[in-house]
């Protein structure tokens, strides 16, 4: 085939593609979560001026996982769409299938599992222009749960060409087309349904036409919350005269008068409605008589949900490691782990192709430095808890000592993975080879400052396990972290004694150089974190002298870097002099005499005392309490990573605050950045040794603690409890 043949059968391949693109809607991939796949389809190829077209929001859900309906039951949020469309163009409500019920404990929700189709109807002004293209966007919101909810959403545009007239997408209109059958149906013309109040029930008497085969199981899914008790049962019974009775509790939270009940009863097998079969009916009758709110369900079915794990008096010892171990492999995966592991990874990755023996050693030395560190915090919190004291997870960070030398030490490893200096010349020959001849050594104390700095964070299960070595015996409480450690020290020990593992990484080279750059990254934010947690402690003044000292430091390890080309004895003193200005600068706070600042900076709660949230006390607490206001603490503090985005992300949601204020609920925060005994001990009476802990009071309620990875639904569905 010739040169110009080849080029006319692409160019007429490029054109056919280009039909055959034009006879589809342009759109966009589906947005993948991490439990959902969204996007906007549209059942016909065109918008037609004049005309309402058909949209669909489309969820595809991870098998185990729902979202839910536009009434969540006991909990959760519905799923909500917020339209960004051209001028002229409009949007009508969410048309909602019918959902399902979601048991939850002796919680009921309602919602929908694996794909779900919630249609929008579109209106196409007149004035479109033919030919055109419109862009429709939206933001779309939904809750995503299993044992644990997830809020999720994305940003979705469809775009639709405007043209006289509109065939049917070939990917999408036999789904629309069944979705909107499945709609629940108006009441048929010849159908009869009352309702009648009687204190707390209801009593729905619904008269098919005759001859109406068996519709199975009858439930009615209460458009609005607040009106029909999800998780109350609904007996039926089938009257002689071919009707069915549903008794319907009244919800406990009614308020104002119940006029109208409205919903969606559906039938397990159908009904025969025009000639086809329907599972979903949708009513609105009166409510004749005076329907009151019914008993509040007992406090165990509102709390149950919301356990982050057993108890701590639940637990046993065994139970206890197993949590340990957990606790500590999954300690590798939160925030503030991450910039001390950079430094693990950087080494295992130079180790691909090396010697496997020296290798397995520097991973057991790494296990044996987690294993000290984890044990000599469990020892120093056990003394202090025999001689009366307290110290919780997370202890060391309440000194402005420890946390300005571990950001100084922070900031010289950074700067050496961004090659401000290496370990070498000008250092005497057996100094110079130190480093290289005693990577066990180092290994060793990589493993000890994981553990340093992971202390901030508290893990899944680790809540529960440190609250039962709190009370434990000596030896239990040394086992429960010795498990801590093996666990957190288990995947980088694996990794090291299974070589081929690591097979998966380049062999090294320049690859690596760039990494080790990279890397330097997260240890610069964690010095940047270091120093505000050492502002929110000793004030302004501390942020001054550590910025100082850390300029003071990066300027004597340059001069040190130079003096391998330049003139040695001048530059080796100019480091020399930048080391020791660097050191009387930072004293005052590695010496632990500098002290908060009056009048400059105040901790973290005080802080936010303005507004809403108020400083914490016991007393504060109980007099709440007993005025019967319900009370959230937050107990957190300055060094607390995972506190930091719970704050940012759910408690400054205004969602959230607006529940708050809408239930009159009294925000405490409890700061626990600098050593407070009275929080260390409100904390050990909750069965907890570190933070975040958010705690909800209530009277007449034992106290309710919410999961340490806080989500907004997690908030709400306390609060409407």
């Amino acid at each position: 085939m010739t040169r110009a043949a080849r080029s006319l059968l692409a160019l007429l391949a490029a054109t056919l593609a280009c039909v055959a693109a034009g006879a589809l809607p342009a759109a966009a991939a589906p947005v993948k979560t991490a439990h959902v796949a969204a996007e906007l389809v549209s059942a016909n190829t065109a918008l037609v001026p004049g005309t309402t077209a058909l949209l669909a929001l489309r969820l595809d859900v991870a098998p185990g996982w729902h979202t839910y309906w536009r009434n969540p039951g006991e909990s959760g949020l519905p799923t909500t769409l917020d339209w960004r469309l051209p001028p002229g163009y409009a949007a009508g409500a969410i048309e909602w299938p019918a959902p399902t019920r979601l048991p939850a404990g002796p919680l009921v929700n309602y919602g929908y599992v694996g794909e779900a189709l919630h249609l929008v109807p579109i209106t196409v002004p007149a004035t479109a222009q033919i030919g055109s293209d419109v862009v429709l966007a939206a933001r779309a919101d939904w809750l995503v749960c299993r044992e644990t909810c997830i809020p999720e959403g994305a940003d979705l545009a469809l775009t639709l060409p405007v043209a006289r007239e509109a065939g049917a997408d070939a990917r999408w209109a036999a789904a629309i087309a069944a979705a909107r059958a499945g709609l629940p149906r108006s009441l048929p013309a010849e159908w009869a349904a009352t309702a009648q109040a009687s204190g707390s029930t209801i009593a729905l008497d619904l008269r098919p036409r005759a001859a109406t085969a068996d519709p199975g199981t009858l439930y009615f899914f209460a458009n609005d919350s607040g009106r029909i008790e999800p998780s109350a049962p609904q007996p039926v019974a089938h009257e002689a005269d071919g009707s069915y009775v549903v008794e319907l509790a009244v919800s406990h939270e009614l308020t104002g008068t119940f006029a109208r009940l409205d919903g969606v009863l559906v039938a397990e097998r159908g009904w025969a409605v025009d000639g086809g079969m329907t599972t979903a009916i949708a009513l609105d009758v009166p409510v004749t008589g005076i329907a009151i709110a019914g008993p509040k369900p007992p406090p165990a079915s509102s709390n149950a949900s919301f356990a982050p794990g057993a108890a701590t008096e639940d637990l046993s010892l065994p139970l206890a490691l197993v949590f340990g171990f957990a606790g500590g492999l999954l300690l590798n995966l939160m925030p503030c782990v991450f910039p001390v592991l950079s430094l693990k990874a950087l080494s295992l990755a130079s180790a691909v192709g090396g010697d496997r023996r020296a290798a397995r050693r520097e991973g057991i030395a790494f296990g044996i430095g987690v294993l000290v560190a984890f044990a000599a915090l469990g020892a120093a919190i056990d003394v202090f808890r025999t001689a009366g004291g307290g110290l919780g997870w997370g202890f060391q960070l309440q000194s402005p000592a420890f946390v300005a030398t571990l950001a100084i030490l922070f900031f010289v490893l950074a700067l050496n993975l961004s090659g401000v200096f290496e370990f070498g010349t000008p250092l005497p020959s057996r100094a110079a080879t130190w480093s290289h001849a005693n990577r066990n050594v180092n290994s060793f104390a990589t493993g000890v400052l994981a553990v340093a700095i992971a202390s901030p964070c508290t893990a899944p299960f680790m809540g529960a396990a440190l609250g039962y070595a709190l009370t434990a015996s000596t030896q239990a409480t040394l086992g429960v972290f010795v498990a801590l450690g093996i666990g957190m020290a288990f995947p980088y020990v694996a990794l090291a004694w299974f070589p081929h593992w690591r097979r998966v990484l380049p062999r090294p080279g320049p690859w690596l150089l760039r990494l080790k750059q990279l890397l330097a990254f997260p240890l610069y934010a964690t010095v940047a974190w270091l120093v505000w947690v050492l502002g929110a402690q000793v004030g302004n003044d501390g942020v001054m002298r550590i910025g100082i000292a850390l300029v003071l430091v990066a300027f004597a390890l340059w001069a040190w870097r130079n003096a391998r080309t330049g003139a040695r004895g001048t530059w080796t003193t100019v480091a020399a002099i930048g080391a020791i200005a660097g050191v009387i600068v930072a004293w005052p706070l590695v010496s632990g005499g500098a002290a908060p600042i009056a009048g400059r900076s105040e901790p973290v709660a005080a802080a936010h005392a303005s507004g809403p949230w108020q400083n914490w006390s016991t007393a504060r607490v109980a007099a709440l309490v007993d005025e019967g206001r319900p009370v959230f603490v937050d107990f957190t503090a300055a060094w607390c990573i995972t506190c930091q985005v719970n704050e940012r992300l759910v408690l400054d949601d205004s969602r959230v605050r607006d529940a708050f204020a809408n239930h009159g609920v009294a925000l405490l925060r409890a700061d626990w950045t600098r050593r407070d005994p009275a929080i260390t001990e409100a904390l050990a009476d909750l069965g907890r040794t570190g933070v975040p802990v958010y705690v909800l009071y209530r009277k007449g309620y034992p106290p309710l603690v919410l999961p340490a990875v806080l989500r907004r639904a997690a908030i709400l569905d306390a609060l409407t409890s």
